[in-house]
């Protein structure tokens, strides 16, 4: 959760699942350059660099270097997960003030709040691991998923609220 408790999906995060949804839809065996990724996706090629590390090192994908070198995933899109590239570049899916839900205890009329941080770590995992990169690619996501987009209000941001 973010700083004022907000779930935020980062910006590294968004470009870290759109790089590897690139290079899923890559024909097989197929080493993308990170330019290609880059201007594909109109992410900062400097921001993508630092992020394409990452996902070497957490082993979702692998580097080439010279003239037909490039990246290329590193296990099959059906395989990775939303929330494992999160993971990576995020670190864990829900935090209360920089701590893990269960870590926070309340009192008095807030004593039922860790249920509802624990509640909403759990709602993002039934989305994010559920889903794979491979799902994002063809379009074929989860129930779940479905499920949401399908309500009007998923669609509506309700914040800002309008003031009096």
């Amino acid at each position: 959760m973010g700083q004022d408790g907000e779930v935020q999906i980062s910006a590294r995060a968004d470009y870290a699942l759109r790089a590897l949804c690139l290079l899923a839809a890559a024909p097989e065996q197929c080493a993308v350059k990170a330019d290609e990724i880059a201007a594909a996706q109109d992410i900062p090629r400097t921001f993508l660099d630092g992020i394409l590390v990452e996902l070497r090192r957490a082993g979702l994908i692998e580097s080439r270097r010279g003239r037909d070198g490039g990246h290329r995933l590193a296990r099959p899109a059906y395989a990775i997960s939303l929330a494992d590239v999160i993971r990576v570049t995020d670190g864990p899916l829900a935090l209360v003030r920089g701590q893990r839900p269960e870590n926070h205890t309340y009192g008095g009329a807030a004593r039922h709040l860790q249920d509802v941080w624990v509640a909403v770590r759990a709602s993002l995992r039934e989305i994010l691991e559920l889903t794979t990169v491979a799902q994002v690619v063809t379009g074929d996501l989860p129930d779940p998923v479905l499920n949401y987009t399908r309500q009007d209000r998923s669609w509506q941001s309700v914040w800002p609220t309008e003031s009096r």
